[in-house]
């Protein structure tokens, strides 16, 4: 957004370069105001967008003052408005969000107003990078073969989208086969400083994807929200936030030579969730960060939803300046966003002490106590030592059921089932690794882990090492500039000689496209019981996400997974044992084969160069020929098609009216749900495969597809049919009813056991609402806001839980689903809660943020819980139903 009519702060504005008086910014040093150099880096860009955006009516000059006092306002909740730069989407999420679009403008002409007034008026870029598989892999056209049914399966959303990108203006669309959305966002898409309409400003941005934080490496603002909240945020709608803590985390000392980018997120990752930093922002400092690449410090940034922040800054400084001129930014735009944070203040220098601003809370971390780590087996937090990773493991095995335990019984530890592949025996047990993926933006942009990778295979491939056949093993870079330097450092052929060929650019594995596995591996992890292993570069391991039969799944930095790949288990201990024995009978260690940082630099100065990011990124949008070539209506009202399975008009705006309807309490709701602690957003709503025995199987096998063609959740988010059968249907989910993993719950009323589903159908014949009893966490993990659209479209109107995830929460809000929480020291134990009861919210009329509402149960017993409704505005979107309501009322009042 560029500056705003009638600004009270127009008296800032002057000319960046006086030879060009056309060009202007926001001068915030010219505020005069001592309060502003002591701000943390990252509240400088929130200020600077309100100042630049105060119109008195949506941002107040009361907010500028409110971010300039932020230092006194730690122990208050204070609300401001933000208005981000642009907005960045993926196809998982971005399809769903022009789904709704398209909707919210049959709603607005359906109201009388005009639909066209649903349209972007900010900048949106749309990467369609979650829709690949791993169907094939370990041959040279894997590749191509992925790319063909990745586009044969989702022709009809493609079509759809491409449909959104010419019906709506300020929407770009980068086609299937170009990237990971956060490494096209760093390499190409990152503006760090924009130049519109006549003004320079910050780049910002807001993303449907929670893993949007990434940017934050390159000093650019941005974190995920709820696919909800960023059309709202397309809209022109600012988001109304609660000014954050910013804790400063103060780098010092160097990383060991054989540490990685990944050793140290990890370490980051659980420290940082063990400080608490749950809704605050993390800004970075100390000399510790000048020895950190872009590419480390965006790795470290990508896990920010992991550690729980909404952040994780690291401001602009020369090193950024040089990533920006390394991957092939022109120097005139170079040089005007270096000129302009300087003139406000926002560049740094990480050695300059005195630049160090104040902090909520500094916590350190001296770089050199980093160890080679992994993560797991089940939360992406649990970090590991690679010299306990036996250990562990076997700890595991035998541990009660929970995040470190798969309660296997004593006697069947060593349990082992032999099995035919391709007409050879192998051996499988607990721990084999039988998916190893290097794959995930957290990795695949960083160029020093990624040819730590090629480096280790040639060593590997020298030393007469080999990777075992049925192991799943991918390679699926996030940009096709890895492809490039991986091709021209000459690593790439061992890399294939491993068994890691490219098999597509996306997600892929690490959002659950892991693809089958081989069925003879399926029958014999069946077989045992196994608890077979996935071993990835990605950032999210939780139950069920990575594969079905892969119960133990831990993330590591890509060689660390060609490493656990050789060896073929992880009950391995790399000091002590060796991770293979060649055909000469040799031992051979990790120790061997491990590539040094020195060794990494020397190839990645040689062959990671400007020239490949220009090449990659000029042809970019025009380098997929089916893309080109698809063919889509050009009508600014879409014409449904009844007989889609993943275009379907969303029943949310059926019943709409002008007017609002006052709040009602719920009445007499039972329990469709007894939940505990993290359940996540996977849990909620799954992204992978659809089991042919699931509710959603039966619908689309209802509208004559076969099970080859159910395609994934994921694909279908633009099917609220196929996507409200699919709520809460992971099959680990816990739920104390059963009191085992299933997608099942109890109808109460009948006792009897069903999908849930076809458990809240029943209730909504009866026309009786329901709830969802949680504990803490809930709703963790990817900004996924089918995870409270499904619950919607179940009939669930509130939530009670000790905690809640702040992307989830918020998406709740935005579906007019009342996130209620437990009081300080009360839980569902604590008050006695068994989930049968049946239980009326008393909602009162008058409402104010965060207020303390009375729970009534049908025994007799009352407790009280906080309405989660942070701030005025989220209460204003429950008046209306919900955000999107709240937004098509506004377009249509004319």
């Amino acid at each position: 957004m560029s500056a705003t009519v009638n600004n009270p702060f127009q008296h800032l504005v002057e000319p960046l370069n006086p030879a060009d008086p056309a060009q202007q910014f926001y001068n915030l040093s010219k505020l005069g105001d001592p309060r502003y150099d002591r701000l943390p880096f990252s509240i400088r860009v929130l200020l600077e967008s309100a100042v630049r955006n105060c119109d008195e009516f949506l941002v107040k000059r009361s907010d500028v003052e409110s971010i300039l006092n932020w230092k006194h306002t730690q122990t208050q909740t204070v609300e401001v408005p933000f208005r981000p730069a642009r907005v960045i989407l993926q196809d998982f999420t971005g399809v769903p969000a022009v789904v709704d679009f398209a909707a919210m403008r049959d709603a607005v002409m359906k109201l009388g107003g005009d639909p066209e007034k649903i349209n972007p008026v900010c900048p949106a870029d749309l990467v369609i990078d979650h829709s690949i598989q791993v169907d094939f892999n370990r041959k040279s056209d894997s590749l191509q073969k992925n790319q063909d049914l990745e586009f044969d399966r989702n022709r009809e959303r493609f079509q759809f989208l491409k449909w959104g990108s010419q019906a709506f203006r300020n929407m770009r669309i980068i086609p299937p086969g170009s990237g990971i959305v956060h490494q096209v966002n760093l390499e190409y898409l990152a503006r760090v400083v924009f130049n519109y309409d006549g003004y320079f400003y910050p780049d910002s941005l807001v993303g449907t994807d929670s893993h949007t934080t990434m940017i934050d490496g390159l000093g650019v603002l941005g974190w995920g929200v709820g696919g909800i909240e960023a059309e709202a945020v397309m809209l022109g709608q600012p988001i109304s936030m609660v000014l954050p803590e910013v804790v400063g985390y103060r780098l010092s000392g160097t990383p060991d030579k054989l540490i990685t980018s990944t050793d140290i997120v990890l370490t980051v990752t659980k420290h940082l969730r063990q400080v608490g930093v749950v809704g605050k922002f993390v800004e970075f400092f100390g000399p510790g960060v000048a020895q950190l690449s872009i590419a480390d410090r965006a790795t470290i940034a990508n896990m920010c939803p992991e550690y729980g922040a909404t952040a994780a800054f690291f401001p602009v400084d020369n090193v950024s300046i040089q990533y920006l001129k390394q991957t092939g930014r022109e120097a005139e735009k170079v040089a005007y966003i270096e000129k302009y944070l300087k003139a406000v203040s926002m560049f740094r220098d990480y050695d300059d002490v005195s630049q160090d601003p104040d902090f909520t809370q500094v916590v350190e971390l001296d770089l050199n106590t980093v160890v080679p780590c992994c993560s797991g087996p089940k939360r992406p937090q649990d970090r590991i030592p690679v010299s306990d990773m036996k250990s562990d493991f076997e700890a595991c095995l035998g541990a009660k059921q929970g995040f470190k335990g798969f309660q296997v019984a004593p006697e069947h530890h060593n349990t082992s089932v032999s099995f035919q592949f391709n007409e050879r025996e192998y051996t499988l047990n607990h721990g084999s690794v039988v998916i190893a993926a290097i794959t995930s933006c957290t990795n695949t942009s960083n160029p020093s882990v990624m040819l730590g990778a090629g480096l280790l295979a040639k060593k590997a491939i020298e030393c007469g090492l080999s990777v075992k056949p049925y192991i799943k093993t991918s390679l699926s870079p996030g940009s096709g500039v890895v492809t490039y330097y991986l091709k021209e450092s000459g690593v790439m052929d061992y890399l294939s000689q491993l068994g890691f060929e490219v098999v597509g650019y996306g997600c892929m594995t690490c959002i659950g496209n892991s693809g089958p596995l081989p069925e003879p591996v399926v029958e014999a992890i069946t077989q045992g019981d196994l608890v077979a292993a996935g071993i990835l570069s990605g950032n999210r391991n939780f139950e069920g996400r990575v594969h079905p039969n892969t119960r133990a799944n831990y993330l590591a930095s890509p060689p660390l997974v060609i490493a656990y790949a050789i060896a073929g288990t992880v009950r391995i201990d790399f000091d002590r044992e060796p991770i293979a024995v060649n055909s000469e009978g040799r031992e051979i260690f990790l120790h061997d084969i491990w590539p040094t940082r020195e060794e990494i630099q020397a190839v990645e100065r040689s062959f990671v160069i400007p020239s490949m990011f220009k090449e990659v990124y000029e042809k970019i949008e025009k380098v997929n020929e089916r893309w080109n070539s698809l063919v889509a209506p050009s009508d600014k009202l879409y014409t449904w098609d009844p007989n889609s399975t993943y275009i379907k008009s969303p029943p949310f705006f059926d019943s709409l009216t002008m007017q609002l309807q006052p709040p009602k309490s719920i009445n007499e709701a039972y329990v469709l749900l007894n939940l505990g602690d993290s359940v996540t957003t996977d849990h909620i709503s799954p992204a992978g495969n659809i089991a042919r025995t699931s509710s959603a199987a039966r619908y689309l096998t209802s509208r004559g597809l076969t099970p080859r063609d159910y395609n994934s959740y994921g694909s279908r988010r633009g099917n609220d049919a196929v996507m409200a059968r699919g709520t809460f249907a992971n099959i680990r989910l816990f739920n104390k009813f059963l009191n085992k993993q299933a997608p099942q719950t109890i109808h109460l009323p009948t006792g009897e056991t069903l999908d849930v589903f076809d458990a809240a159908e029943r209730y909504e014949q009866s026309g009786i609402p329901l709830v969802v009893l949680a504990g803490k966490e809930y709703g963790s993990g990817s900004s996924r806001d089918w995870a409270a659209k499904g619950p919607f479209l179940l009939g669930i109107k509130a939530v009670i839980a000790e905690s809640y995830e702040r992307i989830h929460r918020s998406n709740l809000v935005g579906m007019g689903v009342i996130p209620l929480e437990y009081l300080p020291g009360d839980t569902a134990d604590s008050l006695g809660l068994t989930g049968r009861e049946r239980y009326t919210i008393v909602i009162p009329e008058e409402l104010t943020p965060r207020m303390i509402v009375d729970v009534n149960l049908d025994t007799g017993k009352t407790f009280q819980v906080r309405m989660r409704f942070d701030t005025d505005v989220e209460l204003a979107y429950f008046h209306h139903g919900g955000i999107l309501n709240y937004m098509i009322r506004k377009m249509s009042d004319n």
